[in-house]
């Protein structure tokens, strides 16, 4: 059989006769790799029907609905927020940094949905047997439907899902582990990844199981792999948060079954991941409102609101260029207030150092903390705290103008729930609706510059 060489894009599957640096196709740069194929098949690449073998085309309305029943996790919250549960047949997709607690939230979805008397796979491609039993005695997740396999081989896998009494629920962690010897490359490749997945997806949709996936992150906090992983799987989990710090935030990206951008706020303990509640005011922490250079701020993150504490410290700086550090948003945002503090109300900022962070841990790219943040930088700047239940929400433009900021009825309400008083917003009562920042510091402060 006569063969010829093709190079073949491993981030979209296009093929080209001749090496180039940037795939003409997704325009991916040096994901071209050479497959030696005959000249058959190089003449049939890139001709895929439109309908697969085996497929029929039929009428839409004639088309059966889905009979499957979604089942709980053990988790009402997270039941809540994926949409009733996890479907069968659906493909989950949950990624995080290491040691975040991912595999420790699988283990206890595992053996929750095993005491509920399903059946569930768990594929360790990272640790021994040993290690995951140790695990799941410690989070008491040891349960007799609760089955496990340590394996990086995906053949090792296929044969259960194709036997006649398959699991409800197969648990991978991770798809960077696991390989397919019907594909070059090593494990952790995008070809790989790409391959597995689609296996995996394809199969556990045709016989009905559930299939949670882990995926690792970059340096950039982004799914490694192929971005069409997260475009095939019906749900996109992230599990954020500081591993240093206790709190745990599961965030769904992409949701199929359910509402997107939902938020829930897990307390990392020795028994596992527990959900917080009330996450309200669960970011305050031990405030102390008598002190100076502290704002409480209503952020929305999805629907969820959160009073969290923004911090501020203004002293003088013996340096030749003064200090600006923020931590827990973009710094760049604090650059860009202080130039509107400087401009609009005339204050001298080039003799002080400047640092500012978000309590608790917490993670902030609500715009509505812009106000909080100019109130915390002043009331440090004067050494005058803020009224001991004060509370603030808004965007602040570069004009000082204080815009309104999306789910202002969810933030009053629950400003009004927590007895927060006054609330400092561009949507307020007339007494205390801001539409300045001028007016902001003659509220807080009486001064006008």
């Amino acid at each position: 059989m006569k063969t010829r060489e093709i190079y073949i894009c491993s981030a979209c599957g296009a093929s080209v006769a001749q090496w180039r640096g940037q795939c003409p196709k997704c325009k991916e740069w040096n994901t071209l790799e050479a497959r030696t194929v005959s000249k058959e098949q190089a003449k049939r690449r890139g001709s895929t029907p439109l309908v697969p073998s085996g497929s029929a085309i039929i009428p839409l309305r004639d088309v059966k609905e889905d009979e499957h029943t979604p089942f709980g996790t053990g988790m009402a919250e997270l039941d809540r927020i994926l949409g009733a549960g996890i479907v069968p047949g659906a493909a989950l997709l949950i990624g995080g940094e290491p040691g975040i607690g991912k595999s420790t939230l699988l283990l206890q979805v595992a053996g929750g949905v095993a005491e509920s008397g399903k059946q569930v796979l768990y594929v360790s491609g990272e640790e021994s047997l040993g290690q995951l039993r140790a695990r799941a005695a410690r989070l008491d997740a040891l349960d007799e439907n609760l089955t496990a396999i340590s394996t990086s081989k995906l053949d090792d896998v296929l044969p259960v899902l194709e036997s006649s009494n398959p699991p409800d629920l197969l648990i991978v962690d991770s798809v960077q582990t696991v390989s397919s010897l019907r594909v070059e490359g090593l494990p952790g490749s995008v070809t790989q990844v790409r391959a597995v997945s689609i296996e995996l997806i394809e199969t556990c949709k045709r016989v009905g199981v559930a299939l949670l996936l882990v995926g690792h992150v970059t340096k950039d906090g982004q799914l490694a792999g192929p971005k069409l992983l997260e475009h095939m799987v019906d749900t996109v989990i992230s599990i954020e948060g500081d591993r240093r710090q206790m709190y745990r935030m599961l965030r769904i990206i992409k949701n199929r079954f359910g509402p997107n951008q939902e938020l829930i706020v897990f307390e990392m303990v020795h028994d596992g991941m527990q959900i917080v509640d009330d996450p309200s005011t669960y970011f305050l922490g031990a405030r102390d409102p008598e002190l100076s250079g502290t704002a409480v701020v209503m952020a929305v993150d999805g629907q969820r609101p959160f009073a969290v504490e923004v911090q501020a410290l203004v002293s003088r700086s013996y340096l030749s260029i003064p200090r600006r550090t923020g931590l827990g948003f973009d710094v760049n945002r604090l650059h860009l207030l202080l130039a509107v503090l400087e401009k609009r109300l005339r204050l001298n900022f080039a003799e002080v150092d400047i640092y500012a962070k978000v309590g608790g841990g917490m993670k902030l790219q609500d715009p509505g903390m812009d106000l909080a943040l100019i109130a915390a930088v002043l009331s440090s700047f004067y050494d005058l705290p803020l009224p001991s239940k004060s509370v603030l929400w808004g965007e602040v433009d570069l004009n000082g103008q204080v815009r309104p900021v999306a789910s202002h009825d969810i933030r009053q309400r629950q400003a009004s729930r927590l007895g927060y008083r006054p609330i400092l917003c561009p949507e307020a009562e007339p007494e205390t609706g801001l539409r300045t920042i001028v007016q902001l510091q003659e509220a807080l402060f009486s001064k006008n510059g």
